[in-house]
């Protein structure tokens, strides 16, 4: 199992705490997506974070859909199914399939960016916006399974 984690607000008025945990988690800008396992620390981290991120338990459907569209190489270059089948030997559903079993982590893929950039969500946050946590219609915090409908928007 693993955790989809999404920016949500930008990098105005943040204290050092914060900015450095945005750091750690690979989360630079708005709208950024990392994959973490849910350990004890990264939970602590995105408790501290908890105002300006949303996350949940992610499925392989949709780790290989956010693996497929918006994985990047450097210099800014799609991640193909050649490129896989030549480095690793596997398909998208695959390594998703290994992502998520924890045999394999996303940093031990040569040459593939630990996060994803993604667009705003089409149609929009919840009703109360990105101001209350998800539990009362608004968008931060944690919302469990239904991150995959987040992401599937914002691919």
């Amino acid at each position: 199992m693993l955790f989809g984690v999404i920016r949500l607000k930008g990098k105005a008025n943040l204290k050092k705490e914060v900015r450095d945990t945005f750091k750690y988690l690979r989360l630079y800008r708005k709208n950024h997506c990392t994959i973490i396992p849910p350990s004890k620390e990264n939970i602590g981290m995105l408790r501290k974070i908890e105002r300006y991120v949303t996350w949940g338990e992610i499925n392989p459907e949709t780790l290989s859909l956010l693996l497929q569209k918006r994985a990047k190489l450097p210099g800014n270059k799609k991640l193909t199914e050649e490129y896989l089948k030549d480095k690793f030997g596997k398909s998208f559903d695959k390594l998703a399939n290994e992502l998520l079993n924890n045999e394999l982590k996303i940093k031990e893929i040569p040459g593939v960016k630990p996060f994803f950039r993604l667009k705003p969500p089409r149609k929009g946050f919840e009703i109360k916006g990105t101001k209350l946590p998800y539990s009362v219609g608004g968008s931060f915090g944690y919302r469990g399974k239904d991150i995959n409908t987040l992401l599937k928007r914002m691919i």
